[in-house]
């Protein structure tokens, strides 16, 4: 089992590195190929996303790509709801906190399909 454990960070790793977040795949296949529970593999996934932030914020300091004046309005915000979404996540069956994950992957594909058609007509009404 450690071998897929590896094979699911690895993809995880790689998807977050282009800049959509690794659990959106590392938490469906930790769930439905490994039997993780949803509580377990969001807890996982939290665990493998902090070496990936330190890296990607290392890269991005270095090219002079972070903001560190509204930078940590964010980060307080930030670390304020993830605090929030983990103590709701200890009180939410496990059945309904997938339910709710798998409306978060349809809503996150809808916007991305809406913006991804937005960008479209942009550049069409630009070539005209």
């Amino acid at each position: 089992m450690l071998f897929w454990e590896i094979v699911i960070g690895v993809l995880g790793g790689i998807v977050g590195g282009m800049g959509m977040g690794g659990g959106t795949l590392t938490i469906p296949l930790l769930t439905i190929f490994l039997s993780y529970e949803q509580l377990l593999a969001q807890g996982v996934n939290l665990v493998a996303f902090l070496p990936m932030a330190i890296v990607a914020l290392g890269i991005h300091v270095k090219n002079k790509l972070v903001d560190f004046k509204s930078t940590w309005v964010l980060a307080l915000i930030g670390c304020i709801f993830s605090l929030v979404g983990a103590i709701l996540a200890n009180h939410i069956q496990n059945k309904v906190l997938k339910i709710l994950f798998a409306l978060f992957l349809i809503g996150l594909g809808i916007w991305q399909l809406i913006e991804m058609i937005k960008e479209k007509k942009q550049k069409n009404s630009k070539v005209k």
